[in-house]
């Protein structure tokens, strides 16, 4: 194995609080053996933060979990694991329960799915608390509120006793770091902590993970594909491959001077400010204006594929005051163009997309959809609209029904809007798999048995079945490592040119809506504070609010991000 870098600390334990030795692990499945770690070494020190990174299926994910001894039946471990001075090997069921949490504790890539969908967030998180002898009633109910305050989470005592369908997707994973760090455990791991976080967020996070390792000691394993995360938290980084670590260095001779290929292709595929349509990293052709300045000759009066006039949408429960999470939002979606929503967690950019699709009832306003006025369409006439609709959601193991293989889920649109015929279907299942980079084996797996990346390629492989002439997209690259990432967008992007679907996409992460939008709008709230053509929102914003997000997006060079992040450390330390 070609290995570069892998010297000194990589190789002796010495006061490591997490280390591997030689670790390999094997799944034994009904199509032979599956190799997905081999012969890893790896130390994490105290108040160390290591990065590993890799696209999603080298194995990173496999070596996080194998440290809480979280493996299935089917996994064979060989080598050596040792946490906080234990070896995993050794430990049975009650010394494992007690070593989670108290020595080691791991943020979950997807919120929902670690989240108990019947239990309030206070329960949960007083749960933990109880279980490990931390706190007990109202003690623990006042430590929870805290810790909910202290990951960012507004008015933390309401939290407490709501549900996490009631909270954004950005807000439960805040829920899930205030659990991992409940009990100040010796080592966090964390597994694409990010990846659901808005970028000003996503920023307060990685202080928050940061003032851990300096203020406690806590020792961070940082599983992830966004290189800009990398730069601005990790000390060390670790880059892996097909099971293997193939470079291992400090993060400014990784990502400053990469030596192996594979490394220097991830931070190619990083999408950037700046490079967009019309820059080096364009990907997408000239959209139709939706100004109304520039009509297509080929359309000449077409209608706006969306259209939302003063919408206005409230949530409401039995004697409470409604919430009102959409205040007068207007903005078109033209054919053939591309627009992007961004905005922190909770503005109401995934309310916006879920009324768009006719999933969420609207207070008052209008709602047309190609044509069509959302609110007076019923029964077959919704069910033909619906059928030129895509829609990729943001969490795609909750999207995707865990019953159905692969090749089930994919060609679901179809059977339901009987398209085609068995054969037809199985031969275009067989071609979206191979547009979306997935292998054609995986049509007989189910979503469980893929890694968080692949199951979101299956999603949007699965709302491209029909055609769509309107995609709503859902944070649809959230969960991808940057090559696969800018695969899809390159994909979205090619079908765009040669279908013209107009497309709503919803994102945190503005680099990739630079890269692929024609027009943003900028939600803060419920209500728009910035919309107009890309290059005027995101290269010269008017508002502050806007200037403050673009300011927060890491980038993928440590010695830049430094000095992006030094005024926020500067209003953090305390005087001298």
């Amino acid at each position: 194995m070609d290995t570069l870098g892998l010297s000194g600390a990589a190789t002796s334990s010495g006061d490591a609080v997490l280390s591997f030795r030689d670790l390999s692990v094997t799944f034994r499945t009904e199509f032979g053996d599956v190799h997905a770690v081999r012969g890893l070494d790896l130390d994490v020190r105290p108040g160390e933060v290591v990065a590993l990174v890799g696209e999603s299926g080298s194995g990173k994910s496999v070596t996080s979990t194998s440290a809480l001894g979280l493996l299935p039946g089917n996994a064979r471990v060989t080598g050596a694991i040792r946490v906080a001075g234990k070896d995993i090997g050794s430990l049975d069921g009650s010394g494992l329960r007690a070593l989670r949490g108290n020595d080691v504790a791991m943020v979950f890539q997807e919120p929902m799915t670690a989240l108990n969908p019947v239990l309030t967030i206070g329960d949960q998180l007083t749960e933990a608390l109880a279980l490990h002898d931390v706190a007990h009633g109202r003690q623990a109910t006042a430590r929870a509120a805290g810790l909910l305050r202290r990951v960012g989470v507004p008015e933390p005592e309401r939290r407490l006793r709501q549900y996490p369908h009631e909270l954004s997707g950005g807000q439960r994973q805040r829920v899930v770091i205030a659990m991992a760090i409940s009990c100040e455990p010796a080592v966090i791991i964390a597994d694409e902590p990010t990846t659901a976080l808005d970028v000003t967020v996503q920023a307060e996070i990685l202080d928050l993970l940061r003032s851990l390792t300096r203020d406690l000691g806590t020792a961070i394993l940082l599983i992830t594909h966004n290189l800009g995360v990398v730069a601005d938290l990790a000390d060390r980084v670790a880059v892996m491959l097909a099971g293997n670590i193939v470079e291992t260095g400090t993060v400014d001779q990784v990502l400053g001077r990469p030596r192996h290929e594979y490394t220097r292709t991830l931070l190619a595929a990083v999408p950037r400010l700046g490079a967009g349509p019309g820059g080096s990293g364009a990907v997408r052709p000239a959209a139709p204006s939706s100004s109304g300045d520039e009509t297509p000759a080929q359309a000449p009066a077409q209608a706006p594929a969306l259209d939302l006039r003063n919408l206005v949408i409230e949530y409401r429960r039995a004697g409470r005051r409604a919430f009102r999470a959409v205040d007068d939002v207007s903005f078109q979606v033209a054919p053939g163009e591309v627009v992007g929503l961004v905005g922190e967690s909770g503005s109401g950019k995934s309310t916006i997309a879920r009324c768009a699709l006719g999933l969420i009832p609207v207070r008052s306003g209008a709602v047309s959809v190609l044509g069509t006025d959302l609110r007076a369409a019923r029964g077959r006439r919704l069910k033909e609209l619906r059928r030129r609709i895509g829609v990729v959601l943001q969490d795609p193991a909750a999207s995707l029904d865990p019953r159905f293989p692969v090749g089930d889920v994919v060609a679901e649109p179809l059977v339901v809007h009987r398209a085609g015929d068995a054969r037809s279907r199985r031969a275009q299942v067989l071609e979206l798999l191979d547009a979306v980079e997935l292998p054609r084996e995986v049509r007989n797996r189910y979503p469980h048995e893929l890694s968080g990346g692949q199951r979101q390629r299956v999603g949007i492989a699965r709302a491209l079945a029909l055609g769509p002439e309107l995609l709503v997209a859902d944070e649809p690259t959230s969960a991808l490592d940057v090559s696969v990432q800018a695969g899809v967008l390159q994909l979205i992007t090619s079908l765009q040119e040669r279908y013209r679907f107009a497309c709503l996409f919803v994102s945190h992460d503005l680099a990739v809506v630079d890269q692929l939008a024609d027009r943003v709008v900028v939600l803060r709230d419920g209500r728009i504070v910035e919309q107009g053509p890309r290059e005027d929102v995101l290269h010269a914003p008017r508002a502050d609010y806007t200037k403050r997000l673009l300011a927060a997006v890491p980038v993928p060079d440590p010695a830049e991000q430094r000095r992006r992040r030094a005024p926020r450390d500067a209003t953090r330390r305390p005087p001298a």
